[in-house]
């Protein structure tokens, strides 16, 4: 491996940011988007071709396959698993997506000159961490990828590893890639039984180091305001502008609970988006928050708004809302073993293990109340979502070498 990164490794993830897997939160389909199951048909043949076993690809475009154990291997050694998603964010454009590596040196990242768009340590100041170290960057007009690609790449590349040297003895392993995790639908189809792990880890974490067992509870909100639309010239005391309804709607809610406000355990509200004109105006919020008793304050406030506006306006506004995953930690404090294995695991190779909540949603949530234990772990990337996203191959490496030492290690 090289002192930094292996070229391999980085290969494999720039192939896979060339697939075009963004989901679709308005899709009926499974996958919400053909793209992903293209990627997904890829990596089927990829696992087939490094030597892993019972590789299979569903419908609903979710990946299983299993590393065998070596012959070596003790025996009662639990079976494992790490799990990763096929698809990227929907909040920003995911298509013809244009990665390079750049040496990091200090100030700004030029990465569209016509655009004038840079990444700069002023507004993400993580990267003064990361001097003198190759960063993987977007040409500024699209997301990277790199959640969850960068889980893929570097499951994948363990695997690889691992088939390649039979030398280091393991137990049963298996691995599995699932559609729609950002749209919260990628577990509605996934078969926890025949999955058939003791516990799993998904490998959808941000930053170096980053080891979760906690995250949000999470609800999405669809507000549907219905306007009166007049000739302006006769409108007094008729008309009822939708519009200016939805930015009244949008102040009784706490301006201070904005995620541009809150960090660490604070929840939000976040207007993802709104659209409409005098008759009709829709908005969609998220709502998020770790404490449970909190979450479910945050929902009422939300319905209050609504009767609100309908008291001033009646009928005028429809709510819909929908839980969509719950805190993982109450499945998880009883298996702390599992989460401190994963942190002998960094130490193991060099990586200080900075546990932490999630301030976001994880398959892992969805799957520790389903049955299956499953903290996350860092792949290594930051500013997911965004064209200013980035990747440091050198973080790249170490998700990959701790996914080996925890299998390694159990």
């Amino acid at each position: 491996m090289n002192k930094y990164y292996d070229t391999a490794l980085a290969e494999r993830f720039l192939k896979y940011v060339a697939f075009d897997t963004q989901s679709d939160p308005h899709s009926t389909t499974r996958p919400s988007t053909p793209g992903q199951l293209v990627f997904a048909e890829y990596l089927a043949e990829e696992l087939n071709a490094i030597g892993l076993t019972d590789v299979s690809l569903d419908g609903n475009g979710c990946i299983i396959a299993t590393l065998p154990p070596t012959p070596s291997s003790r025996d009662g050694v639990p079976v494992i698993g790490f799990i990763a998603h096929l698809d990227t964010s929907p909040d920003m454009p995911g298509c013809h997506v244009r990665p390079r590596i750049v040496r990091y040196t200090g100030g700004d990242i030029l990465l569209n000159d016509e655009q004038n768009i840079s990444l700069s340590p002023d507004t993400t100041p993580e990267l003064n961490g990361y001097a003198g170290q190759e960063l993987v960057v977007t040409d500024g007009s699209t997301l990277l990828g790199a959640d969850d690609k960068a889980g893929i790449a570097a499951t994948v590349s363990a695997m690889a590893f691992l088939t390649t040297h039979p030398d280091i003895p393991h137990g049963k392993v298996r691995i599995a890639f699932t559609p729609d995790e950002e749209t919260g639908r990628g577990m509605d189809c996934f078969d926890v039984e025949r999955f058939g792990c003791e516990w799993a880890y998904t490998v959808d974490g941000g930053e170096i180091g980053e080891l979760e067992y906690e995250n949000f509870n999470a609800a999405a909100a669809r507000i549907t305001i219905a306007g009166r639309n007049v000739h302006p010239g006769h409108a007094k005391g008729r008309m009822i502008n939708s519009a200016l309804a939805a930015m009244e709607l949008d102040s009784l809610l706490p301006a201070r609970q904005r995620p541009e406000y809150t960090d660490g355990y604070e929840g939000f509200y976040h207007l993802t988006h709104i659209s409409g004109s005098v008759e009709k105006t829709t908005l969609e919020y998220l709502v998020r928050d770790h404490d449970s008793r909190l979450f479910e304050d945050k929902k009422r406030h939300l319905l209050n708004a609504v009767q609100q506006l309908n008291a001033k306006y009646p009928g005028s506004t429809t709510l819909e809302i929908r839980d969509q995953y719950r805190n993982m930690r109450t499945m998880l404090d009883s298996r702390m073993d599992i989460v401190e294995l994963a942190a002998r695991a960094m130490l193991a190779v060099g990586v200080t293990p900075r546990i932490k909540p999630v301030r976001g949603g994880t398959d892992g949530a969805r799957l520790s109340f389903a049955g299956l234990p499953c903290p996350n772990i860092f792949a290594g990337g930051l500013n997911f979502h965004s064209r200013y996203e980035f990747l440091p191959l050198h973080s790249l490496q170490k998700s990959m070498e701790t996914v080996i030492q925890i299998i390694k290690t159990v």
